[in-house]
């Protein structure tokens, strides 16, 4: 079978006829009927095939077989966020000129598409993802549920979180056999506020990477479990504190930086939440200062602002200034979430309440329940229907007052 192919492949490659390469060795009915499988044939003729084709047969097929070991080490190494392995398993894979002749075409450019999303590269892999789709009306149940794990992934980069759950919950797990996409699925729960599934899903996978020992991925999944719990009084947040350092500490040691800042970041919004300005603004800046100009450098930027804003940390000049640095990173990086929130910001600060509001209605609402941001949709509607009710716009507070009782 794979002797057929291969033989094939090479005789293209040398613009040789079946008759040509078959001259002396056998008719071009039994070359194309080697080729494609469909007869026996001894390996005295496969050897004057190879020789007439510059090849060592037995040679090319552990190549051939070799593939789809490549492919699932590199998948392994995505998986683990193992970034010098992948990228050299991904060199090799394109250097092997019989991938084209495989089953496994489809396999290596979604999981070529999975490396460019590890790398934050959405561009590159959105290209492949529309490829794919176009060309493939029906994938094998494996790549189809590949495809849809990197649309989840790839929705959630764009955190348009609601196509994010929908994509992900649609998974078979059964046919794809790859429990880390539930790390992913957790996530995406997490920004609707959907917080028992969240933890559900990040707890399924948690034990898959004890199980493998994959310790990046066990952060992640320990990250999310945190963010969904609640405390009850100061000795609980204690506890919560103590946990989110533990999990610092391991970052420390794996030299995992991006997992640090966020974590810094979760940290930072729990001291927030509790009126602790001063100590959530040192740790927002501790979590920006280990994150490039990106759309998770953004959030913790927000977060600092609002932070000595509400404290009254820095003055009216440098918030503003903060303010207008991330509206700049947010239109260099294409991150309307973000123009949306830093517009709010100034409008607190500068104290322009009525364009505030007219603002939050009109563009960042909509907006936001677009892309299913739950949690910033509940906490900006309370906030409209106050000033709705202090401005004695009781018609207007009634039908927000009607969405919020609904939305529970």
């Amino acid at each position: 079978m794979y002797e057929g192919k291969i033989i094939k492949f090479y005789r293209e490659k040398a613009k040789l006829t079946q008759q040509q390469l078959g001259e002396g060795i056998c008719s071009d009915t039994h070359v194309s009927k080697i080729e494609r499988g469909m007869t026996d044939y001894s390996r005295q003729i496969t050897s004057l095939f190879s020789k007439r084709l510059g090849i060592n047969i037995e040679e090319e097929v552990k190549r051939y077989k070799n593939i789809k070991k490549l492919l699932n080490h590199w998948h392994d190494a995505i998986i683990k966020e193992l970034f010098d392995e992948a990228k050299k398993i991904k060199d090799e894979l394109e250097k092997e000129p019989l991938l084209q002749i495989t089953d496994y075409q489809i396999l290596f450019e979604l999981l070529k598409a999975r490396y460019y999303l590890m790398h934050n590269n959405l561009e590159q892999a959105d290209i492949i993802i529309k490829v794919i789709q176009i060309k493939n009306k029906k994938l094998p149940p494996y790549e189809s549920n590949l495809l849809k794990h990197l649309l989840g992934i790839s929705y959630l980069s764009k955190q348009d979180m609601i196509k994010a759950v929908n994509i992900l919950k649609t998974i078979n797990p059964e046919d794809y056999k790859n429990p880390e996409y539930y790390l992913n699925l957790s996530t995406s729960y997490l920004a609707v506020n959907s917080k028992i599934m969240a933890y559900y899903y990040a707890e399924k996978s948690l034990q898959y990477f004890i199980k493998t020992n994959n310790i990046l991925k066990m952060i992640d999944a320990e990250m999310i479990m945190l963010m969904t719990r609640e405390s009850e009084g100061h000795r609980d947040f204690q506890k919560i504190v103590e946990q989110y350092k533990a999990l610092i500490h391991t970052c420390e040691q794996c030299k995992a930086s991006d997992k640090k800042a966020r974590l810094l970041h979760n940290l930072a919004f729990e001291h927030y939440s509790r009126h602790k300005y001063e100590d959530a603004s040192r740790m927002y800046q501790q979590s920006m200062v280990l994150k490039k100009k990106s759309a998770v450098y953004l959030t913790s930027l927000e977060g600092f602002i609002r932070s000595c804003f509400e404290g009254n940390l820095l003055s009216e000049h440098e918030l503003i200034t903060l303010c207008r640095d991330g509206l700049s990173v947010a239109r260099e990086i294409n991150q309307y979430l973000y123009l949306i929130s830093f517009k709010l910001l100034l409008y607190l600060i500068n104290n322009q309440q009525s364009e505030y509001f007219s603002y939050l209605s009109s563009d960042a609402l909509p907006y936001l329940k677009k892309c299913g941001y739950v949690t910033l949709v509940q906490r900006y509607e309370k906030e409209l229907f106050n000033y709705y009710l202090e401005s004695d716009e009781k018609g207007k507070a009634l039908e927000l007052a009607d969405i919020l009782i609904n939305s529970g």
